[in-house]
């Protein structure tokens, strides 16, 4: 690096000359973080980050490859504006935790061209105890009005071979298994063209976002995005030899850029959170508090809620989606008459109902209602094909509705796209009227299959508006968002708290028909400290029959039942689906009762331990009850864990019970081998749990009366 001279922010404005090299700094309210700003003498800016004196990121440059103009990468002067410190609390209408601390440091660098077009660029820095967040600001300006970019340069330089935990850089989806690398042995197109997934497109060595990394002496990195908004994905481009990323926006076939925008205009934060263990990972909020504050305003008409649903049932092939199609000389035919195989009719809907009014859940979701399942699987056009509002004829919404309303149960809307955008886009209005009309407040949708109009990817900017203004739309109609096929979550849920969760990852259908065997038992340990540190996931936990061999003999969920319950306190979303069927819950109500009655909304979450890719526990206390729960998973490997419960009040008793695994558990060998037992604690209480191999434990915790 080259010599430098530091200026102290005593100096309230500073301007950096581009025939030599000045610096300037800003760092954490703790002042364990600091990022470094240069200015090389060809006028190319660049930054350093340290944590405790320690270079986390080296000589890291920015900048633009940009359509039909020059591009943005030196010949900068730069002003430093004063640092500004900021030091609020808010709250979250719903989430892990009620108040939520926003404390940094911020600083403006203004960068504009010595020469000629004299263009500019702003970067903001925010400096936090856990991380570091940046954006660049393109101002309104006379030679830069329309901005066609091509690519961002964005670079983070590490400093060590770190073990990685990453996901190809998939253009169209996240349904991929986490790989365990050093960062230089990663290679993202050895997992192309992947047999499982209904789209996928990996275009070069660079992997998705969060990617989470652990030094050799304990620091943990995970870099992602905030507040993706009318811009395009950032994958990460990696180059092994010299251990950096460089941002690598999704694209499409469509044009020559992947952004396109006005100015003036912001791109999405670029974030790197920095811990010295895992469990910080998951507490930090950086990603949310690099979004705008709520925009909706009151969201109360949204009950986060457990679920039951006609879904699961057609992964096993117990039933359908579409209601007349069957195989005929080897292709899928419509027959134009019921098959008997149709999951979504009244009837079933009602024993779903029936069973959720009865065990303290919310809600029941129903895929496969409406027409155009059997116009869908195998056609290269599908516009036009869906529809959402008019049903199939064993299907009665009014019945279904009313019968719901009387027991207490909300009806989960369905939208199934088929990644058809024009056709949804078009009837948004509709689908959502219906929806206010019978008082559903979520609904679920989904984008399989490769985008119309062809070319367009699901993470590029067209999809991006598509995804962010369904939602927006959706909350003028009092209708929360649960997307599947989705872009990443960036904690948008802030802005619009109707962006309730979402899919993003490879989840629990897997389990019932990939081909390599479903999700190791390793996957969640991992999920925890990557995709999870982006926001709420849809996952789908609770599947009690684990082997399920009486509708697929080759596929398993690769856990014990005790795993599976601590999924509900582990992996967080808003909305928790109990996945199974109603008459495998009903064979097992014992550790049933752990669903019955556990939360899934937070005023605290603490993260007791945890190791990522190897084991994590997690404690949560429930809003409205301020009862606790507890849930701890283990990867392939058994292991015990200690649990210090000084996190309950102090002074006060408390009965638990504990559903933990048998002694003869085994993810494989015995997978429901389960123990439920009474456990008196309090603050002062430690306890050490024997979790098998792909085992867990959950704990539900009430004060005593």
């Amino acid at each position: 690096m080259k010599n430098s001279i530091l200026i102290i922010f005593s100096i309230s404005s500073l301007i950096l000359s581009s025939c030599s090299v000045k610096s300037s700094k800003v760092t954490s309210p703790d002042e364990n973080i600091s990022v470094n700003f240069h200015l090389s003498d060809e006028g190319q800016f660049y930054y350093t980050i340290h944590y405790k004196n320690k270079t986390v990121i080296d000589t890291s440059y920015v900048g633009f490859s940009l359509v039909d103009a020059p591009n943005l990468e030196k010949g900068f002067i730069a002003s430093v504006k004063k640092p500004a410190t900021v030091n609020e609390t808010w709250q979250l209408p719903w989430g892990e935790q009620e108040d939520v601390v926003n404390n940094y440091n911020e600083v403006r660098v203004e960068l504009k061209e010595k020469e000629i077009l004299k263009r500019e660029v702003n970067l903001i820095f925010r400096v936090y105890n856990d991380g570091v967040g940046f954006r660049y600001e393109f101002p309104l300006q006379e030679n830069l009005s329309e901005v066609l970019i091509a690519d961002e340069k964005t670079e983070f330089n590490l400093t060590e071979d770190y073990k990685t935990f990453w996901i190809p850089g998939d253009w169209d989806i996240y349904e991929h298994l986490y790989r365990t690398t050093k960062l230089s042995e990663i290679n993202a197109l050895t997992y192309a063209n992947h047999d499982d997934l209904a789209q996928t497109y990996i275009p070069e060595n660079a992997v998705n976002t969060p990617v989470t990394l652990v030094g050799n002496t304990g620091l943990h990195l995970s870099f992602h995005e905030a507040a993706l908004l009318d811009y395009s994905g950032m994958t990460l481009k990696v180059n092994p030899d010299e251990l950096k990323f460089t941002s690598n926006l999704v694209g499409s076939k469509n044009t020559n850029y992947k952004v396109k925008r006005k100015t003036p205009f912001v791109t999405p934060w670029r974030t790197i959170q920095i811990a010295e263990n895992a469990p910080d990972l998951i507490e930090s909020n950086l990603i949310l508090n690099l979004n705008e504050p709520n925009k909706l305003g009151d969201v109360s008409w949204f009950t986060p809620m457990k679920y039951t649903g006609v879904w699961w049932e057609m992964h096993l092939g117990k039933s359908t989606w579409d209601y007349g199609m069957e195989m005929v000389e080897g292709k899928w035919k419509d027959t134009g008459k019921a098959h008997g195989k149709h999951g979504a009719t009244t009837e079933n809907v009602k024993r779903f109902i029936d069973f959720s009014s009865k065990n303290n859940i919310g809600g029941v979701l129903v895929e496969g209602w409406n027409t155009g399942w059997e116009r869908w699987i195998g056609f290269e056009d599908r516009e036009g094909v869906f529809d959402f509002v008019t049903q199939y004829p064993d299907y009665n919404m009014d019945e279904v509705t009313a019968y719901a309303k009387e027991k207490g149960v909300q009806i989960i809307m369905h939208h199934e796209t088929s990644a058809a955008t024009e056709t949804y886009e078009k009837q948004q209005d509709t689908a959502y009227a219906l929806m206010q009309k019978y008082g559903m407040h979520s609904v679920k949708s989904g984008y399989v299959g490769k985008i119309l109009p062809k070319g367009e990817y699901h993470h590029g900017q067209y999809m991006v508006n598509q995804y962010n203004n369904a939602a927006i739309k959706a909350a003028k109609y009092e209708v929360a968002v649960n997307a599947h096929e989705p872009i990443k979550a960036t904690g948008l849920r802030r802005t619009y708290p109707n962006i309730i969760s979402r899919e993003g990852l490879r989840g629990q259908e897997f389990n019932a028909w990939a081909s390599d065997g479903g999700n190791p038992p390793e996957h969640l340990s991992i999920v925890a400290f990557t995709r999870m540190l982006a926001g709420p996931i849809d996952f789908t936990p609770g599947i009690f029959n684990i082997k399920f061999n009486e509708y697929k003999d080759k596929n398993q969920v690769n856990t014990t039942l005790a795993h599976q319950l601590a999924l509900y306190v582990v992996i967080y979303s808003p909305i928790q689906m109990a996945a199974d069927l109603v008459e495998h819950y009903e064979a097992n109500l014992p550790p049933f009762q752990f669903i019955r009655d556990v939360g899934v909304d937070w005023s605290q979450t603490k993260v007791l331990n945890g190791e990522v890719g190897d084991f994590v526990t997690i404690a949560r206390k429930e809003r409205e009850t301020e009862s606790w729960f507890v849930g701890g998973i283990t990867d392939e490997v058994s292991r015990k864990i200690s649990i210090d419960f000084s996190f309950l009040d102090a002074n006060i008793p408390y009965e638990a019970i504990v559903y933990k695994d048998g002694e003869n558990a085994h993810w494989n060998d015995n997978p429901l081998d389960i123990k439920i037992e009474p456990l008196e604690v309090n603050s002062s209480s430690k306890h050490t749990f024997t979790l098998a191999a792909g085992g867990g434990f959950a704990i539900s915790i009430k004060k005593k009366d």
